[in-house]
């Protein structure tokens, strides 16, 4: 018999619309953490080697240095400067920014100069504020597995002043960014090498420059992901043969 008071059962919800609500919710929640927190990006070039390699995916924290519209935004000028910086750059962070003549190419490299710093290659040999940096020259250059010993290469261990020790790869002899002028980092902006100093468009070229501290969209945090060179994200069926396992979730320094 049944209770006339009692209310009739409630269908289960569920259906296309929930499914719909569900995928958009998902949706948002992951443009805001890629906006605010943490985006990823994957190394297309050699200029960060030893450190990043071609194949590297990674994580780059965007609040560190807080937000500014050419690198949270979508490049919408909706304001100058940035909001919220929890912290400045410190010399040899590995950072993400945008090229200083598009305004919206991505380029990772290494912070070397800070604002009011003098930088210049001498020989091959950094200097900074008019003091050669340190280095100390590895054994072997450091590869990867199945590739060959490079020819005609050096890798060392650099000693940033206020930095962390970082391997760079240097070609033996003399390059043509080996000896450059005196660079004298403006105000509000940030003088960016690669570690494979022969094989880097960075601040020591007009390709580059000064990078402006609008420019810069976060820092690069850990290599969450790693396929060997010339492997696709997508070809699934070769990952456990071209997955470098020893990279997953290794800290960048």
């Amino acid at each position: 018999m049944t209770d006339p008071s009692s209310s009739p059962e409630q269908p289960a919800q569920g259906g296309l619309g929930e499914t719909l609500r569900t995928v958009v919710f998902a949706v948002l929640i992951a443009l805001v953490i890629r906006t605010f927190a943490f985006e990823p990006f994957n190394i297309p070039s050699s200029s960060m080697v030893p450190t990043l390699l071609i194949g590297d995916f990674l994580f780059v924290s965007k609040y560190t240095y807080g937000y500014s519209d050419r690198g949270t935004f979508w490049g919408l000028p909706l304001f100058h400067g940035r909001l919220m910086e929890t912290e400045e750059p410190h010399r040899g962070d590995v950072v993400v920014f945008k090229w200083p003549h598009d305004n919206s190419t991505d380029y990772i490299k290494r912070v070397i100069g800070l604002p009011g710093d003098t930088v210049q290659m001498k020989d091959g040999v950094l200097y900074i504020n008019d003091k050669p940096v340190e280095r100390a020259q590895l054994p072997e250059p450091l590869i990867e597995r199945g590739e060959q010993e490079p020819q005609g290469i050096t890798d060392y261990t650099e000693h940033l002043p206020d930095g962390p020790d970082h391997i760079i790869r240097k070609r033996d002899g003399i390059e043509p960014l080996d000896n450059t002028i005196a660079f004298l980092v403006p105000p509000h902006h940030y003088f960016m090498m690669g570690d494979n100093r022969d094989n880097s468009q960075d601040s020591r070229t007009e390709q580059v420059g000064y990078v402006p501290e609008e420019n810069l969209v976060g820092k690069a945090q850990i290599v969450f992901f790693s396929l060997e060179e010339d492997t696709r994200f997508w070809e699934v069926w070769k990952w456990p043969w071209a997955v470098r396992w020893d990279r997953l979730l290794t800290r960048i320094k």
